[in-house]
């Protein structure tokens, strides 16, 4: 029997209580996949009051206990990876292929990363006479978008688990099914009940009475920047603490000595994956004034190779974007960049050719950008890549830094000194030197209105424990 209308609480498949449901639709059809059920109040209450029971067992297991249920979650996640996969691409979009390699995979290299954490992280040592204890943070509340779905929602679990929180997760509930896959497969590892909870709903419901509940000692959100304000506003009154992954416009600086063909058509590639749905995206491109032409002939070619189709279709290289709310946003901001005097080498608004159904977006170039115009300081979430002159290094960082972000930087350079020099200059959370991939070992999140906290790797393992110092513990006598 399908679980997508329940929620998961204190170790129990539950109906809502609101009897309320809501559709989601598949992407890349506009057709139906399925209704979630939609919680309220009382699921939150009753989720919330298991997980502080839960906690009252779960936060004194000892290491070699968690190691155990983490290695169980480990297995199951294995066996149902071909599930979340499915499921992801059917319900945000993503390529096969993409969902099979980096989509469900992430999810399950943050388990794996943790579970290394946790077999050698020091909770305890001396300072002076005092003896320093690292706790348990409390019951947390996961909120989790939709862009790469498995990964948020396993980068706040494992390390919680790990660190001996209980919690409640609402997922996104534009895909929210993948959780529900999650979900079961917590269960049939035998993760406790009530350890991990699951209700539906929507932020302003759902998200809101999480936030500023009072048997919730932490907030984890993953989400755009206007959002996380209100999930910091809701958490106000009860002084939780609050971490944040918000939203990003990264810098890509092309210096001068970089290998333009080679650096340029890669990072159109991977600005363009996951449809350019992703907060670190590189879509501000910073090349040499005096050589815009040129990076944008190279730009264009690189963008025209991008294959948009069906998710389901071996040679797409992206699919659509989620909704349809996304769609007309991106296409909005398309039309501002052309209103406001960018050149449009490539893309452009409406679909691209033979795709007449389904959120397709066309990979879309603009050159000639100046970082005071809209498609150069907004957030887009789509395909569509803004290419900005600068005339030096330093005027470089400037650009780079004029945001109110601070999330992710990438710069290409022939000379690795140089570019670790530039590194250091960049107010952001992440750098990506000459190509480099994300590495789930290292902290991610953001400086400025990218967020606070960082998750991934002992980072995002510390984020969940409470600092204790027990004075006199070592005192002579």
């Amino acid at each position: 029997m399908s679980n997508r209308q329940k929620f998961y609480i204190n170790g129990e498949w539950v109906e809502s209580s609101t009897g309320e449901t809501l559709e989601v639709i598949n992407p890349s059809t506009e057709e139906l996949i399925d209704s979630i059920g939609m919680g309220g109040q009382a699921d939150v209450d009753a989720a919330v009051a298991a997980a502080g029971a839960a906690f009252e067992t779960w936060s004194v297991t000892t290491r070699e206990q968690r190691v155990e249920v983490m290695e169980a979650i480990i297995e199951v996640f294995k066996r149902r990876m071909g599930d979340l996969a499915a499921t992801i691409s059917e319900e945000m979009g993503a390529p096969m292929s993409l969902a099979n390699a980096a989509q469900a995979p992430a999810g399950l290299g943050h388990f794996m990363t943790t579970l290394r954490v946790l077999r050698t992280f020091e909770f305890e040592e001396d300072i002076g006479t005092s003896h320093v204890v690292r706790e348990p943070a409390g019951v947390c509340a996961f909120i989790t978008p939709w862009n790469w779905p498995i990964n948020q929602i396993a980068c706040k679990v494992a390390p919680a688990l790990a660190a001996g929180c209980t919690m409640v997760l609402k997922p996104s509930e534009v895909a929210p099914f993948n959780a529900i896959v999650f979900a079961e497969i917590l269960d049939e590892a035998g993760v406790p009940a009530g350890v991990f909870n699951l209700v539906n709903g929507d932020g302003p419901t759902v998200g809101a009475a999480l936030s500023r509940h009072p048997g919730v000692d932490m907030v984890s959100f993953t989400g755009s920047t206007r959002a996380g304000v209100e999930v910091a506003r809701n958490a106000a009154p009860t002084v939780k603490r609050v971490a944040q992954e918000l939203g990003g416009k990264s810098a890509n600086i092309i210096l001068d000595d970089a290998d333009f063909p080679t650096a340029i058509a890669r990072d159109v590639f991977g600005m363009c994956l996951n449809s350019g749905q992703s907060c670190n995206a590189p879509s501000r491109m910073l090349v040499p004034k005096a050589r815009m032409e040129e990076a944008a002939a190279i730009a264009t070619a690189a963008a025209r190779n991008v294959r948009v189709g069906d998710p389901q279709s071996a040679d797409t290289t992206i699919g659509p974007v989620v909704s349809s709310v996304q769609f007309e946003k991106i296409q909005n901001l398309i039309q501002k960049g052309i209103d406001e005097g960018a050149t449009l080498e490539t893309g452009g608004t409406g679909r691209p050719d033979g795709l007449n159904q389904g959120y397709y977006v066309k990979p879309t170039v603009f050159s000639n950008v100046t970082n005071d115009m809209t498609i150069a300081q907004e957030e887009i979430f789509g395909p569509v890549l803004s290419l900005i002159g600068y005339e030096d290094d330093a005027d470089a960082v400037r650009i780079a830094n004029d945001t109110i972000y601070g999330l992710s930087g990438y710069i290409s350079s022939g000379d690795p000194e140089r570019a670790k020099a530039i590194a250091r200059r960049i107010r952001t959370g992440n750098v990506h030197l000459n190509g480099a991939i994300v590495d789930n070992k290292a902290p991610f999140g953001g400086y400025k209105q990218s967020g606070n906290g960082r998750e991934w790797g002992q980072y995002g393992f510390e984020e969940f424990l409470e600092v204790k110092a027990i004075m006199g513990y070592n005192a002579a006598g």
